[in-house]
């Protein structure tokens, strides 16, 4: 009975740990979660209940996350579990983009970096992949941010509106200021910020119809474009840009001081399976 009693123990233990997410740290310290494959329903279901949230712009603002539709990603991704941060891009940059405050205060290193364009981002990329080499490092597609942001949930968001404070970053809590990194809870994934706090730079280019002509399987967006989607919404936004299939776009050369970017690590070990 003892034998079996532990057996027990030792397979419940063995469960749990097989469970675990994987995280993995490459050389600068950021930190990247296993996400798993699977699918889900890609853009907004109910355009009436997201265009109730933005009064002024009604339906028009949100025509662009139609035809909502299923999408499948078949393999898993390591995705940043936080943003990019100061600390991290001064290593590897050795530049300090963004107002001069953010990087004078007590706590600029856990900051997320902002004022970098897509552009800047395809740099910081290649200054990662030789301090990394092992490792190949790229921004989320539209499809993979979303599905990531989501963390299983349909609906506009995973969380309602009156936990929405506890998860993100925006115009309602943030002082219109960015905050650092994971100061708020993460999703059910355990990604933190995927809402608020900076929006994020996304790998596709931006076109009001994606959807309309989305493959089903590992979706990239469009082959061309003049914008690159940006996703989560910022510290200064309203509660309307603060969700999951909420679309906005710039310039690939445009750096706000609302946008940053968080990106997905393929460890060799993984690129050799």
């Amino acid at each position: 009975m003892k034998n079996l009693a532990l057996l027990i123990v030792f397979s419940l233990c063995a469960s749990l740990a097989q469970a675990a997410p994987d995280i993995y740290t490459n050389p600068v310290g950021m930190a990247f979660i296993e996400i798993p494959a699977g699918n889900f329903i890609m853009g907004t279901e109910n355009l009436e209940e997201a265009a109730a949230e933005n009064s002024d712009d009604g339906l028009d603002i949100v025509r662009d996350e139609t035809p909502a539709h299923r999408i499948e990603l078949n393999e898993p991704f390591y995705l940043g579990t936080t943003e990019v941060t100061q600390k991290q891009w001064l290593e590897i940059m050795g530049t300090k983009p963004g107002p001069e405050d953010y990087w004078s205060t007590a706590e600029w290193q856990q900051l997320p970096v902002v004022s970098v364009s897509w552009q800047d981002v395809e740099r910081f990329i290649l200054k990662l992949h030789e301090r990394d080499p092992k490792t190949r490092y790229r921004l989320p597609t539209e499809a993979e941010w979303e599905y990531a942001a989501r963390a299983g949930a349909q609906g506009l968001r995973p969380m309602t509106v009156k936990e929405l404070p506890e998860h993100a970053w925006y115009i309602t809590n943030s002082d219109d200021l960015p905050h650092p990194v994971a100061t708020r809870k993460p999703n059910p994934w355990g990604v933190y910020d995927m809402l608020g706090n900076v929006w994020e730079w996304t790998q596709d280019w931006y076109a009001p119809d994606t959807y309309t002509q989305s493959s089903i399987v590992n979706p990239s967006g469009p082959k061309n474009g003049s914008k690159r989607v940006r996703r989560g919404g910022s510290y200064h936004c309203p509660q309307h840009m603060v969700r999951p299939g909420y679309r906005g776009a710039d310039t690939p050369e445009t750096a706000y001081s609302v946008i940053g970017f968080r990106l997905i690590a393929t460890p060799e070990s993984t690129n050799n399976q």
